[in-house]
């Protein structure tokens, strides 16, 4: 590969909650980021994180929703895997997995809240702004019923 320098890809898992509600519409649990350097001020999904070496990303999702929200036994499904780029340092060519997930045990709560503003449901049809740019793709996807199995951000 000449003039080409090799990168090493970034995997992470987002855990997005849905629940229906007596209105019959969709919600979604989302995260105030703050004190983490990456887009803080911005909602973001409510459990996310990098996949640890050795670890699956349905096992990071798993770990991260027990970790930030307190919540466990997750009926995860499959949503996309999002390839993105910020087209600057190898440690921003990223793979992110995301999953959804309407069933679970705990009741979702702040367990970091030095990284955690606001932990609140919204209407996938108003969400509130600004949210984290790729994920934003994510929930648009979610909520016209068209989300392709693969994403692409930053391209």
């Amino acid at each position: 590969m000449t003039g080409k320098t090799r990168f090493a890809v970034v995997p992470a898992s987002y855990v997005l909650l849905l629940r229906d509600t007596e209105r019959g519409g969709t919600e979604v649990l989302l995260q105030l980021r703050q004190n983490t350097g990456y887009m803080d001020g911005h909602w973001a999904a409510a459990a996310a994180g990098h996949v640890e070496r050795g670890e699956t990303a349905e096992a990071a999702a798993r770990r991260e929703a027990l970790e930030e929200i307190a919540v466990s036994d997750l009926d995860l499904v499959f949503a996309t895997a999002m390839q993105r780029t910020a087209h600057d340092l190898p440690i921003d060519e990223r793979i992110d997995f995301f999953f959804t997930a309407r069933s679970w045990s705990g009741e979702p709560r702040v367990v970091e809240p030095e990284k955690c503003a606001d932990l609140r449901w919204f209407p996938l049809i108003e969400l509130p702004t600004p949210v984290v740019p790729h994920e934003a793709v994510v929930l648009a996807g979610l909520r016209r019923g068209d989300l392709p199995a693969l994403t692409h951000h930053g391209f």
